[in-house]
Order: structure tokens, then sequence, then C-alpha cells
């Protein structure tokens, strides 16, 4: 179980933070980060949906609005089905801004980032990409980043510059690792299920990718509750965060912008929310998609050939009289 843990923490922060690195927390995002009286009832961003033919991975679109304007909550996995980023796509077009989380999105070209060359980047930020390389084709699933369309005009970069993110988070000597170890305590504390070892195990031995996901969406499926709790003092979610909304402001203080969505990972909305009520925005509607729609093993069927050889015999011997 303790050689397990590790590669679900991970997984876990894969899942929900790349390909957005962390950030250290700063004065900023501490003034605005929301105290504990402006607490309400938690709502839901992500969510297991299923019935007798399949069980699905849902992010949920949330709106809140104020004096005019309207703030869509767009939460997101990072590697999902084809179609849920597809959908996505669909949904930006319709914002007059839509604000996106990735560190060192400021350095897009055309809607990519430049490709590093042999070697470039962080050890942190490398390895665990390719984590999430990895398990999208072992999940037969798609990356946010090969499907999600960068290049259209309404988009706007929400985040910390990859400068930024390296000299805070040297700072403070935090990183990706040890919020992952922080968020797998977490969800210890407050008894989330865990993934079966041995299911887990089964299912990574066999190439059964559907079992492998079933088996992560126990916690997945609870991922903005467990991160909750501490978010808004976090390195990963705080600060960049308080930068989401600083951008936010501008955007419709000095540029009019009426109708916003803002594209972060699940994992970030709670703490979102919380800062958009302190700033006197009212939830409204909202509404799900789905991210993961696994199929449920069909029962094997009866061998009816065999029935129907039995039923031959049965009218072959005479009833007695």
């Amino acid at each position: 179980m303790k050689r397990i843990r590790p590669f679900l923490c991970l997984t876990f922060v894969a899942a929900w933070l790349l390909p957005t690195a962390g950030a250290q927390e700063d004065q900023s995002a501490r003034e605005e980060a929301p105290g504990k009286k402006e607490a309400v009832e938690a709502t839901e961003f992500i969510r297991i949906d299923e019935n007798d033919k399949a069980t699905r991975l849902q992010t949920s679109v949330t709106r809140y609005g104020k004096d005019g304007v309207t703030v869509d909550l767009i939460g997101a996995v990072h590697i999902g089905d084809k179609k849920y980023y597809a959908d996505l796509n669909k949904s930006f077009e319709k914002y007059d801004a839509l604000l996106f989380e990735m560190v060192g999105g400021e350095d897009m070209v055309e809607g990519r980032i430049p490709k590093q060359e042999e070697g470039g980047g962080d050890f942190q930020t490398n390895f665990l990409r390719g984590m999430v390389d990895g398990m999208s084709r072992f999940l037969k699933l798609s990356s946010q980043m090969q499907e999600i369309d960068y290049s259209p005009k309404n988009f706007v970069h929400a985040d910390l510059t990859m400068k930024q993110f390296q000299q805070k988070q040297e700072a403070n000597g935090e990183s990706l690792f040890n919020f992952a170890l922080a968020a797998a305590q977490q969800a210890q504390n407050q008894g989330v299920e865990q993934p079966n070892p041995a299911r887990l195990i089964a299912a990574l031995l066999s190439g059964n990718s559907n079992g492998l996901k079933l088996e992560m969406m126990k916690s997945l499926g609870q991922g903005d509750d467990q991160i909750a709790a501490f978010a808004g003092n976090s390195v990963i979610i705080g600060a960049r965060n308080a930068k989401c909304l600083r951008v936010l402001r501008k955007q419709v203080k000095k540029k009019g912008r009426r109708n916003i969505g803002i594209f972060y990972g699940a994992a970030h909305n709670p703490d979102l929310e919380a800062r958009l009520l302190k700033r006197g925005y009212r939830k409204g509607k909202q509404e799900w998609m789905t991210a993961w729609d696994v199929p449920k093993a069909v029962p094997k069927p009866v061998d009816d050939g065999k029935k129907a050889e039995e039923g031959e015999t049965e009218k072959a011997v005479p009833r007695s009289r």
C-alpha cells in the first residue's frame, strides 16, 4: 500500500494541476484570500454520475453574476475524452473573454507553446508532464494540451508567468511534489475513498484502461473537496487564483467585457468561488460536462445453444402416463 500511494499522489496532481505547474503565494494573494467569515455552503465542482450502463466523471460550468457581468467557472481535468475537449472548444466561442490557466502561457505563439530544446525546462514540470502523456495513452484518453485550441482572439492568459512561477517557488521552497503529499494527507484525514490496491494493480498489469479509470475516479471525483481546505493559502492554488482575479478585474473595468469564462482546473474552483463571492458576485445556474465516460462491463450472455440442446433432450424423453 505504501508503495502505491506516491503513484496515486502524482496521478492526482497530474490529472488536476498540470500542465499548469504551481506558483508561490505572494502578498497580494494573502490580501485577496477569502476569510473564514465569508465561508458558504460548499459547491460541488466535480462529481461521479452513474447508471446501469456507465460511470462518468463530470466537471461543472458554474455561473456567477454582478452588475450585469457574468462569470462562468469552467472546471477542467487535464486528461479526458476527445469529445469532452471538442465540446469545451465549442463552448468557448460565446465568451467576450476566456481567461485560461497555464504557467508559461505568456510565451504562446498562435495558441501553442514553442517546443523546448532537449533538456530544457525544470525537472518536476517535465517529469509530471511526461506522466500526463503516459497516463493519457494508457487510459486511452486525450490531453488538454493537444485538444484545446488556444488560438482564438478571445483567449486571455490569466496565470503567473514562468519566470514568476520559478522565482516564487524557489523562494518558498515548495513544489508540486509536496503539494501532492499534502493533498493525499488531506484526503486521508477526510476519509476519502481511495483506489483498491489489488484492483489497481490488476488493471495496470492487464492493460485494462477502463478498470484503471474506474479505480482512479474514487479519489478524483472528490478532488475539489480534498484541496479546498488548504487551497487558498497554497502555492499551487492561492497565488494563481489571485492573479486570475486580477486579470478578471482588468477585463471588466478596463476592457468592458461583460460575458467572461474562466477555464481553470476543477480543483481551483472552490477557492475561485470564494473570491468571487467576496467581491459581491452571486451564484447562478450550474451545468455538467462529461470528461470520462466509462462503460460498465456487460454480463456474459447465457449459452443459448447449450440450453436448446438440453431442451431437445427433454423433449426426446417421453413422459410416463
